[in-house]
């Protein structure tokens, strides 16, 4: 709901998709670059520990940004109001996956899947509800609306969540007894790959909420966007129902580029459509392979990292949907703004085509690694050995 409902107060108050665009961009290049270092924290401290704190300093950025747009205060301000706003957004996604990865570990490969798979649909659900519950808000009540439920919900479900200590892992911090440095998760050559993935993803995500909203704008139907958005949400969910249910024969890195293949070519129309059917089918399709795409991810990173470092890399992956998300948002708003929606929508495709090339580049790096095994000494063994 964060982003759409701050691009249509934002436009409201200015006028201007641009600069809505370039407002919400903030609020996800912010996040992006917070969400690891919250994750690590999570991770080494324990998840109430950041939750709490976390959901209540968002909800006060949100307000606190409602107030400055409806003000009509100068660009900048916005823009500076959305970095806390941005920072403070709270992984809980991140942390729910962290904690079925605890929970399933040394389970069937194909269990995990599914856990993935379960994830991502509940994850879509929200965005099938989020982009209409919003749009219905902010064109039907008052354009700050959709803002105001966005915080509202964000403090009440992250505390509710924040309460469910029996599933959460203990923190390492904990578990030692002393602090234990790990490597970042950056380290690991594979998620650098899985990071580049998901940002052509989160292109997918900002370009297509601009771009619908422009188009429904254009067409004199405001209160329609939410509905398209909510389209090609329930395709993306409908195929993670679909995904999570089939046990796969190849292995999860031929999966995740076959998926993605087929995503850069379902958002290579979408230019295209100038009808709502043609529109919602297009986004249909492009919903249907979106799932693929992230459940296969998030797979590929319970198999690469260690636990220690489970959320951090999480929230890696989240905060590369929202970096680009944010520079789909930023991009689509000005094409939008300058040459209509239909231009708007080629900002997927360019997303997920270089994203896909880089992928494909750094295919090898996201084959899991054998983690090597001492054995234990016994009586007549000279010394252990490191058998990889």
């Amino acid at each position: 709901m964060l982003t759409i409902s701050l691009v249509l107060l934002v436009e409201h108050t200015t006028g201007s998709y641009g600069t809505a665009g370039a407002v919400a961009a903030v609020t996800g290049v912010s996040m992006a670059l917070c969400a690891p270092r919250a994750g690590r924290l999570a991770d080494r401290y324990g998840q109430r520990t950041v939750l709490l704190p976390g959901v209540v300093l968002h909800s006060a950025s949100v307000a606190g940004l409602i107030a400055l747009a409806l003000a009509q205060t100068p660009v900048w301000a916005l823009l500076a109001a959305a970095v806390p706003a941005g920072a403070t957004v709270p992984q809980i996604g991140p942390m729910v996956r962290a904690r079925w990865a605890a929970a399933l570990q040394g389970a069937h490969p194909s269990l995990v899947t599914t856990a993935a798979a379960f994830e991502s649909v509940t994850d879509e659900f929200t965005f099938v509800i989020g982009p209409v519950l919003a749009t219905a808000l902010c064109t039907g009540v008052h354009p700050a609306a959709g803002l105001c439920a966005e915080g509202a919900l964000t403090l009440a479900g992250g505390i509710l969540f924040a309460a469910q200590r029996n599933t959460t892992s203990v923190p390492q911090r904990m578990a030692t007894g002393t602090r234990t440095d790990h490597p970042t998760a950056l380290s690991v050559p594979g998620v650098r790959a899985l990071a580049a993935a998901f940002l052509g993803i989160g292109t997918v995500f900002g370009g297509m909420q601009v771009s619908l909203a422009a188009f429904a704008h254009e067409i004199g139907r405001p209160g329609i966007s939410g509905l398209l958005y909510g389209v090609f949400a329930a395709g993306n969910m409908l195929a993670g129902v679909v995904y999570g249910a089939i046990s796969w024969g190849r292995g999860p890195r031929i999966r995740l580029l076959g998926s993605y293949v087929a995503l850069a070519l379902a958002c290579a129309p979408l230019w295209a459509a100038h009808t709502v059917p043609a529109l919602g089918s297009l986004g249909l399709v492009t919903g249907l392979c979106v799932a693929p795409a992230l459940i296969t991810g998030y797979t590929l990173v319970d198999a690469l990292v260690p636990s220690a470092i489970r959320t951090e890399t999480f929230t890696w992956m989240t905060g590369s949907v929202a970096f680009g998300q944010a520079v789909a948002v930023t991009a689509a708003g000005v094409l939008t703004d300058r040459f209509g929606s239909h231009v708007g929508f080629t900002v997927p495709l360019a997303g997920t085509a270089v994203a896909l090339g880089v992928l494909v580049v750094m295919r090898g790096r996201l084959v899991t690694r054998t983690r090597p095994v001492t054995a234990a000494g016994v009586i007549g063994h000279r010394r252990p050995v490191v058998v990889d």
